[in-house]
């Protein structure tokens, strides 16, 4: 051990030579790979541009109006006939993002001003709400168009047929694909699992004169009006008496594990998809369709996500807040009590122009107000994704 310290002590001066010698090359190797990267971005321009404009559009998809956060949203409309709208969606604490979000303004060939809003809250893999995000307000179109005219009578019709359509789809889904695609992480799985995958969908279809949603699953639609929320749709759950009463009639079962669940699987009892659950889960979605007035303030589609976390009084809350900082105030009413010309003007035409409020001001209110509602539901700790679009439905104030 002494002769091991002593032929490590002589041979210290030629082991500082040997390291001094090895930084020095570390030094030089350094120096050449920095001069190596400044040649390459002076060489390729281009390819940086790239990447920043995708971090630009990551970054646009976590908020704001839909050509900001829907990358495939189009609006072929003019700016006067299109609505006021912001969105927001979150990954939240999932691993995966199964939701997906669809708006397409004027979206009915020779019916001016009909807008679609849609959220799709996906389950067990997202194609299924991405193939409802793609097609969805394409299938709704052509049964309206099938259906004929019929502002309220046909839109029952229309929407039951365009969610069985919908669901048809998805249930072929796998067996529709061609080889040359990429794999789908259900069809990953040993054994594939694609049949077991499915999605909710609440889908608003605004006219001047009323708000037609239809709804499957859990996600919600709700109305503010005069300050008071307005539920366009109910959560299908299993537990609900008449789902409950629907599901035993077909020979299925709830069963209460961490909540109430079809067999024990699923926590909601309408969906697109889950062909594994047929009959018990259903396709079929509940159809309202209501008369708007001078008093409707917004309308707020979500996924259950939020609605999990924050009351509907606190979501239309939290909109009202958004419109009070991004607006005017309130108009002095006249003497004799009528409304101001403006709004009786808009009132009759159907449009949604609010007076004193610049369109590109109401499209940052509905994005503040959907941007705070997703922070609202993670800040409660919400386990889910969070997928949040606010329609400004004000007239005239």
């Amino acid at each position: 051990m002494a002769e091991i310290c002593c032929e490590e002590a002589k041979s210290t001066p030629a082991t500082a030579v040997a390291v001094a010698s090895s930084a020095l090359e570390r030094r030089r190797r350094r120096l050449e790979m920095r001069r190596f990267r400044v040649a390459t971005d002076l060489e390729a321009p281009a390819e940086e541009d790239v990447r920043a404009g995708k971090r630009l559009r990551l970054a646009r998809t976590a908020s704001g109006s839909c050509a900001d956060a829907v990358p495939d949203c189009k609006r072929p409309a003019p700016p006067e006939r299109l609505p006021r709208y912001g969105v927001s969606s979150v990954c939240g604490r999932r691993r995966e993002m199964e939701d997906a979000v669809c708006i397409r303004p004027d979206f009915l060939p020779g019916a001016s001003k009909h807008h679609f809003f849609g959220v799709f809250d996906g389950h067990g893999c997202s194609h299924v709400a991405a193939l409802c995000q793609d097609r969805m307000h394409e299938v709704v179109a052509d049964e309206h168009h099938n259906a004929g005219s019929g502002e309220v009578a046909a839109w029952k019709g229309v929407m039951e047929r365009s969610f069985a359509r919908l669901d048809e789809q998805a249930t072929s889904w796998a067996s529709s694909r061609s080889g040359d695609e990429p794999a789908c992480r259900c069809e990953q799985q040993m054994p594939s699992r694609c049949d077991h995958v499915g999605s909710t969908a609440v889908v608003a279809v605004v006219s001047p004169t009323h708000v037609v949603v239809g709804n499957a699953g859990d996600s919600r639609a709700v109305l503010s009006r005069a300050g008071a929320p307005v539920e366009l749709s109910v959560d299908h759950k299993p537990d609900r008496p008449d789902e409950l009463a629907r599901i035993e009639a077909a020979g299925g079962r709830v069963i209460y594990w961490d909540g109430a669940r079809v067999l024990g699987v699923l926590a909601m009892s309408r969906a697109i998809g889950d062909g594994y659950l047929k009959p018990f889960v259903s396709s079929e979605p509940e159809v309202t369709v209501t008369e708007r007035t001078g008093e409707d303030e917004c309308l707020i589609l979500a996924s259950d996500g939020l609605w999990d976390v924050v009351t509907n009084e606190m979501a239309c809350e939290v909109v009202r807040a958004c419109f009070r900082s991004n607006g005017p105030p309130a108009p002095a009413a006249r003497p004799d009590g009528a409304a101001p010309p403006a709004a009786d003007a808009d009132a009759e035409n159907g449009s949604a122009v609010v007076k004193g409020v610049s369109k590109a001001d109401s499209d940052k209110a509905c994005s503040d107000a959907a941007m705070l509602l997703a922070k609202l539901a993670l800040a409660r700790r919400s386990a889910d994704n969070v997928s949040v679009v606010v329609v400004d439905l004000r007239r005239g104030i």
